[in-house]
């Protein structure tokens, strides 16, 4: 049995028994435990300490473990005038800002038990690499001074690790480490675009860089693709049209379309915001999730860019786990010392520990045998996933099978609405992403974002497009 679930067993039975002990009563010795219900002393530590996180119990050193006392009830306030304290926020805004996490909230949220996870934004547990994520952060901890305070740019070893991965001329010097790639595209947008005005954005586009732009006040505008992606000539008549001066785009396997820039592209998109004064953010989110059979990858936008254009972000997150949340941003130019304003001011810096641990990581011989796993796997998994969806959805389109990231995009026939087909599909035991949240303004169709990253494997893809076809047939019946 795997230790995670050991764990939440073993806490599920000490819970149930509390009501034996009255409140300061002692629980047996660990050792007790161990031979009660035969799982190591590391379960028994670990169920224990999450109940003394949720304050059921007290740990004493020398004496033991005890029920706490029971908490006092809390008393229910009168919460009602904030109502009107937080609508006066917006009254004066031309841009109200609206903070609305429910795009990413479908992406991070836990399924009911049984239910297959199509909607995760998250390598499975058995495709990350805890051995040597655990190994690092052990070989991290025993590194002198790594409790101090780094560096508030970031390690110097880690920044400098970040500019080779980037590429072209940039330095360490020109690279700042974040707290994963959200913080980064919040600081970057934070830097880029006062409150109030337009803000450039791949349409549809990732749901958790709409909701950061709202909610600093910002207006996205949707700028349209195909399968080149952007379309330059849209992209420029918008920035003619709107005057604004960020650009926003996921240059490789973007996310949701999968859709990759073409060379001709990608230098267009560079000089299109040139001209017009303004910066791209280059979202550089899922290189280290290339498929096996995807041929060489582009250089990163930033790598071909001495004039300052681009703004680079990248993390560490999506390739190994969504704890590590250690990323980077990278500019040249009076912008960098703004966006390392913004990111002191917010953050201060990110823990010394997380980075030390992510250096030990990618300096191992685990990492790159890492990649090439994950990249092995999300290849074979992205094949059962477009095979179990020509058998049993052959009118859902697929307008694009990616070589890159972890989901697939498709669109809905006209006659099955999105609204209805994601909460029936929930119910017949398959959790997936609706469309809607990917676009900024009226939709073109419906659509759902199939992953096939956040579960156990081709079998279980294959159950869970069993079920949506299910829910598919209840709707059409």
């Amino acid at each position: 049995m795997h230790e995670r679930s050991s764990v939440a067993e073993l806490a599920e039975s000490l819970r149930a028994e509390l009501n034996r002990y009255s409140p300061g009563g002692k629980l047996p010795s660990s050792r007790a435990l161990v031979e009660r219900y035969r799982v190591s002393p590391v379960t028994v530590t670990r169920a224990l300490a999450q109940l003394a996180a949720e304050g059921l119990v007290v740990t004493r050193p020398g004496a033991g473990v005890f029920r706490a006392e029971p908490r006092a009830t809390p008393v229910a306030g009168d919460t009602s005038w904030q109502e009107l304290a937080l609508s006066a926020d917006t009254a004066t805004e031309l841009v109200p800002r609206a903070v609305d996490a429910s795009g990413v909230l479908v992406t991070l949220s836990v399924p009911p038990p049984g239910v297959i996870e199509f909607n995760g934004g998250y390598l499975h547990h058995s495709l990350q690499p805890e051995r040597a994520l655990a190994a690092a952060l052990a070989r991290a901890g025993r590194r002198p001074g790594a409790w101090g305070r780094p560096p508030t740019d970031g390690l110097p070893e880690l920044r400098e690790w970040f500019a080779r991965e980037i590429g072209g001329s940039v330095t360490a010097a020109e690279v700042l480490i974040t707290a994963g790639g959200q913080s980064a595209i919040t600081t970057a947008l934070r830097a880029l675009a006062p409150p109030g005005t337009p803000v450039l954005v791949e349409s549809p586009t990732y749901p958790g860089m709409l909701a950061v732009a709202r909610a600093a006040g910002l207006r996205p505008v949707p700028v349209p693709g195909d399968a080149d992606g952007v379309r330059p000539e849209l992209l420029e008549a918008a920035f003619r049209a709107t005057g604004a001066r960020v650009f926003v785009c996921q240059p490789l396997f973007q996310n949701p379309t999968g859709t990759a820039l073409t060379p001709e592209r990608r230098r267009e998109v560079v000089r299109i915001a040139r001209a017009a004064g303004a910066f791209v953010v280059e979202d550089d989110f899922a290189r280290r999730l290339v498929h096996e059979d995807a041929g060489p990858l582009p250089a990163t936008l930033a790598a071909e860019d001495p004039d300052g254009v681009v703004v680079h972000v990248c993390s560490l997150t999506k390739p190994t786990s969504p704890s590590l949340r250690v990323g980077a941003l990278a500019a040249r130019g009076p912008v960098l010392e703004r966006l390392r304003a913004i990111q002191v001011v917010d953050s201060f810096f990110v823990p010394r520990p997380l980075q030390e641990a992510a250096l030990e990581l990618v300096g191992s011989p685990a990492w790159h045998r890492h990649l090439r796993a994950v990249s092995q796997e999300l290849r074979s998994r992205r094949e059962a996933m477009t095979a179990a969806v020509a058998l049993h959805l052959p009118e859902f389109a697929l307008p694009r099978v990616p070589s890159g990231g972890y989901h697939l995009w498709l669109r809905l026939p006209d006659t099955l609405p999105e609204a209805s087909l994601l909460p029936t599909a929930l119910r017949t035991g398959v959790a997936a992403a609706p469309g809607r949240p990917y676009f900024c303004a009226e939709p073109p169709a419906g659509h759902i974002r199939l992953s096939f990253a956040g579960v156990a494997g081709p079998a279980e893809i294959a159950e869970g497009v069993r079920r949506l076809r299910t829910a598919v047939d209840e709707l059409t019946a």
